[in-house]
């Protein structure tokens, strides 16, 4: 295989029901081309925001998180960059394996996880998924399109507030480890 992917999936609850409502009546109107970038660009704002679920602001889970990343690298394969986020994960490998068991192998170890230790990680009684089952994979067309995804992945947290430099966040590839 040998492809480079870049992955984004998100925590159940991460943007709350209503807001997507909303951003759906916001496009109504959208043609329809269009329409499925515009969304994700809305998703992808009000990700950025913090909003809803935020899991991962427990440094004890986005740890678990980490080294469920770490697991395979160099065998399923090769983590190139990532960034756990509050609410959402950021990754971009070259695939050595089937990428939905690559992704299924992350959110299963950490679900069971975090769903063990749901009061912990303020997690309801009632809810039965941890994450949301979808997820967005992009492939990476050329070195330039590599290099941009890469510095999108170690600058989220730094659009999103949480430092104010890519090597102050602590998870992920670009944390210089001061």
């Amino acid at each position: 295989m040998g492809i480079y992917q870049s992955l984004t999936f998100r925590l159940f609850g991460s943007i709350p029901q209503k807001i997507i409502q909303q951003f759906r009546e916001e496009l109504e109107n959208v043609d329809a081309k269009l329409l499925h970038q515009e969304m994700k660009e809305k998703i992808e704002e009000a990700l950025a925001q913090g909003m809803g679920y935020c899991a991962f602001k427990h440094d004890e889970l986005a740890g678990v998180m980490q080294e469920a990343l770490f697991h395979f690298d160099g065998e399923r394969y090769d983590l190139i960059a990532w960034c756990i986020m509050p609410n959402h994960v950021h990754v971009l490998i070259r695939v050595n394996d089937q990428l939905a068991k690559i992704i299924n192998s992350w959110k299963s170890f950490v679900g069971k996880y975090a769903l063990s230790n749901r009061r912990k990680f303020g997690i309801e009684e009632d809810q039965k998924s941890f994450w949301l089952r979808e997820y967005w994979d992009r492939y990476i067309r050329n070195e330039n399109h590599l290099l941009k995804t890469i510095n999108y992945i170690h600058q989220n947290p730094v659009k999103a507030g949480l430092c104010s430099d890519v090597i102050e966040w602590k998870w992920s590839s670009a944390y210089n480890g001061k």
